[in-house]
């Protein structure tokens, strides 16, 4: 199987998705812990230690498009969860490398 190269996303198209209210999936990587701190809008949460039991069924549709994001630039779990949801099947997977921090420099919301 040929590997998929990583896709990333600008917190700007992001936002602009959220807006538009596009159907995708938007999936926080860190633990239960951090999520419950605050997380972008609409994002669920699939800690990466979690992933492979989860994505089943918080992910049905392998077409549809997923963002996955972590803390910041500096955080890897973001890029790892993309390349394994990549390798099980998902054809629309971006990876937010901002994360978190990104979001909150730009002076835009989480929520609990």
């Amino acid at each position: 199987m040929v590997t998929q190269k990583l896709k990333f996303i600008a917190k700007e198209k992001l936002f602009e998705m959220m807006e538009n209210k596009e159907g995708f999936k938007l999936v926080e990587v860190l633990s239960e812990e951090d999520y419950a701190k605050g997380h972008l809008p609409a994002a669920l949460n699939i800690p990466m230690n979690r992933l492979e039991e989860l994505y089943p069924r918080l992910l049905p549709d392998k077409n549809e498009p997923v963002v996955v994001y972590c803390s910041s630039f500096l955080c890897t779990a973001s890029t790892g969860a993309a390349r394994k949801l990549q390798s099980v099947g998902y054809t629309q997977v971006l990876d937010y490398k901002g994360g978190k921090k990104d979001w909150t420099d730009a002076g835009l919301p989480l929520t609990s």
